[in-house]
């Protein structure tokens, strides 16, 4: 953390990012992949399909939307740590890409939970069902969309600008830029409500931290070796 004087005695410190904030992107990966599959194994993939989750599901569905939020902040944590990683090679158009699918992907993923809620609170005393089949079915079809489809979108279009960015600056290995890229055409052209393809988001977000957080600790490394040589 630098200091620099700006007047009237007072010192302004520059913050500087905490290595162990890399770890962000793995809580995400981690507790939205558990959201994820807490979520569909409530809500199976065919929203018209028969269920009971009345009955069976609800527990685990409260469990999946209290998870879901702390993914989201831990979501905001991972995007901060790869934007300061970019330091001063970042690009104004790629980054602004980067972090407007970033907030697009985390709100269509609330919205998604919101439908999920809101048919939970549907659930009355004894976890009897209050809705009719209709409503139920319509809201799940609204969140699988939501999730699967544009929220995936989203995600894709965060991986082809990161990739992007990347690939021209260095920053990261040429063979994960590739992979990115085709993680990202994987979510952004197959179009399925499958749990599995959903699942390739966090898992890239879980590989990408690490990495983030190996060179992290090469370069600390490297500079507690530079003054001794």
């Amino acid at each position: 953390m630098s200091a620099q004087r700006v007047g009237d005695g007072a010192v302004a410190r520059r913050l500087s990012t905490p290595r162990t904030a890399a770890f962000a992107g793995v809580v995400f990966a981690v507790l939205f992949a558990t959201s994820l599959a807490l979520l569909r194994s409530v809500f199976p993939g065919d929203p018209f399909g028969d269920s009971d989750w009345a009955d069976t599901g609800a527990t685990r569905l409260r469990w999946a939307l209290t998870l879901a939020p702390l993914a989201g902040i831990a979501f905001l944590w991972f995007v901060g740590v790869v934007r300061d990683h970019f330091g001063e090679l970042e690009d104004r158009f790629f980054s602004t890409v980067f972090l407007g699918s970033a907030l697009l992907f985390l709100a269509m993923v609330f919205v998604s939970m919101t439908f999920a809620g809101a048919l939970l609170a549907g659930v009355g005393e004894g976890q009897v069902q209050q809705y009719d089949e209709t409503t139920v079915a319509f809201g799940r079809a609204v969140m699988l969309e939501v999730s699967n489809i544009y929220a995936l979108r989203m995600a894709g279009v965060f991986m082809i600008s990161l990739g992007t960015i990347w690939l021209r600056t260095g920053l990261m290995p040429r063979s994960l830029a590739l992979v990115t890229y085709a993680l990202a055409a994987v979510l952004l052209f197959v179009t399925t409500l499958s749990l599995w393809v959903t699942m390739v988001f966090p898992a890239w977000v879980l590989a990408v931290s690490l990495g983030i957080f190996v060179r992290n600790h090469q370069r600390d490394s490297e500079e507690a070796e530079g003054p001794a040589s």
